[in-house]
C-alpha cells in the first residue's frame, strides 16, 4: 500500500469572512449614513 501524503487544506468559512470584515464594516456605515440622512431629509 502507498503511504497518503495528501496535505489537503480546509477552507475555514470564518477565515474567509473576516479577511473582508475591515472593507465591509465601512461601507455598511456608509450606507446606513447615506440612508439616515436621506430619510431626515424626506421627513423634513
Amino acid at each position: 500500500m502507498s503511504a497518503h501524503n495528501d496535505t489537503h487544506e480546509s477552507i475555514d468559512p470564518v477565515e474567509a469572512v473576516v479577511k473582508h470584515i475591515p472593507l465591509v464594516i465601512p461601507a455598511a456605515g456608509a450606507v446606513l449614513i447615506f440612508l439616515l440622512a436621506f430619510i431626515a431629509v424626506f421627513m423634513a
